[in-house]
């Protein structure tokens, strides 16, 4: 049987709200309750949160410094970073059935955290400290009970006299007005809020802070956006939600025989330690009942209170933004889930025991929105390691792709070393009084698959209120802010002040861009057809390692998809001929010149193919002299054609700028 956690977080919290008038020092005071987790062998206990904490919609204030929107992680950090720069701040949570602080966290059940740490140094030093960190030394690890993130988000918040929390609303909407003069253009003063009783206030704002998942907020201002991998040239793609489900009757015996043998194992991708376990391999071959929906990929396992565990594994096919998408996708979750629990103990009978517990009230999503911003972070910056000069946050996590369909493995970029989140990357690149932080920010999407992560989100979400506090005491917009190097340095010494680590530096040229034919590397990857794994080795590999003939026809029909000016081919069936004729074998020159002619329309032989592309400048001389062998293509010297025909007609385009 599954049941909705928010029925159990309502009925709980009930008969602690009895208690808490005994353990708080009034009615007006704010109530937590919590505990310091040990870091033992087992997960702590930790207590359900009040709500004692929050506003009325009645009561609150017609104005506000800054306004910020949505109470996963990032927003807690921009809100509680405002109150701490003495800003009077409102926070808002406009789904009305989220009923505890941290969102994706403590709604969504993602309990394990993907880190970021500096791999540029020795050790695991973890690179976004300040509100991230002041939040993560309050739990048990890198795995934790959803109940002890959201205490410990409450924590945060209660301790902010600056600071007001409203839940339970209706509606949100955002003011938008037009101003006229230097600052022509439109600006987000304010908001509009629906209280469950019909009631509404205006709240006017100096500044609104948008921290939702799905930028909803700025979208209804109409600030621009791309979909999922729209900017790739796949539109309506996004990767795959997760609905993550509980397991129940995971005793300590049962999980020191799992971490034993994940730990013996000895495979990077695999193992545990006292709060997560990672991997378990085996059960991407699961094969689901409707594979259409669902798929399976390899487990990872964090560890709650009362021998309970949370997995997130289970891909689902659907599209977040239609409930009935939603609704039919977590109907065949459940139904594939006992089968799942059946194959995950013949493969690791250390689970024999085991039983399904509750699924989570909502979907672990991915990717929806990409803001367009004044910069939009994209995967050259994580390639080069760039350092940025209004840098406000750090990054080093692999860009990790999930599935975005059923035919559709997945794959991980390349792992970057550490880069720089510019503040361009928060500001709208046509609206005023509006920053967006979290995973739908300015980034390109493959940039956004290592970015999306929460460190990474709640440093962003410090940095804003930091900003918005100078904004409002400077009297400029924040894009005019986003202009001004003076004021971006005092971001940066205020954020380096309160906690974070912000300082200028320069990651030393990794192997792969050494090689002459490292431009082609560049564009590949940037088009998404360059993949370099967990250790970037394939980066380097693609060096030698020969082409095929439907590696280079599927290289240009990325190119196609992202530039279809760059050929003047018109029918599809053109490469599928190619395909044919060269298969999986290795080509030569001449065999590529005679696939690029035919993409140009052109019937030619071999030689003639060759002189004609030559001529057109679709083949440069330059690119021709770094050919590693013309009787066999390497994945560079294929890169490096590639590059020449989308720059024959669209410029410099592998610089990533």
């Amino acid at each position: 049987m599954f049941k909705n956690k928010n029925k159990v977080f309502t009925r709980k919290r009930n008969i602690l709200a009895a208690a808490a008038v005994i353990l708080c020092s009034g009615a007006a005071a704010a109530c937590f309750l919590y505990f310091q987790p040990d870091h033992h062998d087992e997960p702590s206990p930790a207590l359900l949160p009040t709500v004692k904490l929050q506003t009325p919609v009645e009561q609150v204030k017609p104005e506000y410094d800054v306004v910020v929107i949505g109470t996963d992680p990032e927003g807690v950090a921009a809100a509680v970073s405002a109150a701490r720069n003495n800003l009077k701040t409102l926070l808002i949570e406009p789904r009305r059935d989220r009923t505890v602080l941290g969102g994706l966290m403590t709604e969504g059940w993602l309990n394990t955290l993907d880190m970021n740490y500096d791999h540029s140094k020795p050790g695991h030093r973890v690179l976004n400290k300040g509100l991230f960190s002041e939040w993560y030394k309050r739990l048990d690890g890198d795995s934790f009970d959803v109940n002890q993130a959201a205490n410990a988000f409450y924590q945060l918040v209660q301790k902010e006299p600056n600071l007001s929390l409203v839940m339970n609303v209706k509606a949100v909407s955002p003011v938008v007005v037009r101003e006229e003069g230097d600052r022509k253009g439109k600006r987000v003063s304010g908001v509009k809020l629906t209280g469950l009783n019909g009631g509404v206030r205006h709240i006017q704002a100096k500044e609104v802070i948008d921290a939702e998942q799905d930028a909803d907020f700025a979208y209804q201002a109409g600030v621009g956006f791309t979909y999922g991998k729209e900017d790739l040239g796949y539109n309506h793609q996004a990767m795959a939600p997760t609905l993550v489900f509980q397991l129940t009757n995971v005793t300590p015996d049962v999980w020191h025989k799992l971490r034993s043998r994940l730990n013996k194992d000895g495979d990077a991708g695999t193992g545990a330690n006292n709060n997560s376990a990672w991997g378990l391999k085996d059960m991407k071959d699961y094969k689901p009942n409707q594979p259409l929906r669902l798929k399976v990929r390899g487990f990872n396992i964090g560890r709650e209170m009362g021998n309970k565990v949370l997995v997130n594994s289970l891909l689902m096919f659907v599209d977040p933004f239609n409930p009935v998408s939603v609704k039919n996708g977590r109907a065949s979750a459940q139904k594939e889930l006992p089968l799942i629990l059946a194959d995950l103990k013949q493969k690791y009978p250390e689970f024999a025991d085991v039983q399904l517990g509750e699924v989570a009230p909502e979907l672990y999503v991915r990717e929806t929105r990409h803001m367009k911003g004044l910069y939009r972070l994209n995967i050259t910056d994580l390639l080069e390691n760039r350092d940025q000069w209004d840098r406000i946050a750090l990054g080093s996590y692999p860009a990790d792709n999930q599935s975005t369909g059923p035919g559709d493995a997945g794959h991980v970029t390349l792992a970057p070393v550490k880069y720089a989140i510019p503040f361009r990357s928060l500001v709208p690149a046509q609206m005023d009084g509006l920053l967006v932080v979290g995973r739908s920010a300015s980034y390109d999407s493959l940039a956004h698959s290592s970015a999306r992560i929460i460190p990474v989100g709640m440093a962003e979400g410090q940095a804003a209120g930091i900003a918005a506090g100078i904004a409002i005491h400077s009297d400029m917009t924040f894009r005019e802010l986003a202009r001004s190097k003076e004021k971006i340095e005092k971001i940066q010494q205020l954020a380096n002040k309160q906690g974070m680590d912000l300082k200028s530096f320069t990651v030393k040229e990794q192997d792969y861009m050494k090689d002459e034919q490292y431009a082609g590397l560049k564009l590949a990857v940037r088009l998404g057809i360059a993949i370099g794994g967990y250790r970037n080795d394939a980066l380097e590999d693609s060096y030698s390692k020969p082409t095929t003939g439907i590696h280079f026809i599927n290289y240009l029909r990325a190119v196609m998809r992202q530039y279809p000016a760059s050929l003047a081919i018109k029918d599809p069936a053109v490469f599928k001929t190619m395909e044919v004729k060269y298969g999986q074998k290795p080509i030569t020159l001449q065999d590529a010149a005679d696939i690029l002619a035919a993409g140009e329309g052109a019937v030619l032989s071999k030689p003639m193919a060759l002189y004609w592309l030559e001529q057109r400048g679709t083949m440069t001389i330059e690119t021709l002299n770094t050919l590693k062998n013309k009787n066999e293509l390497t994945e560079s010297d294929a890169y490096m054609l590639v590059k020449d025909l989308v720059e024959r007609k669209h410029g410099a385009i592998s610089e990533g700028l």
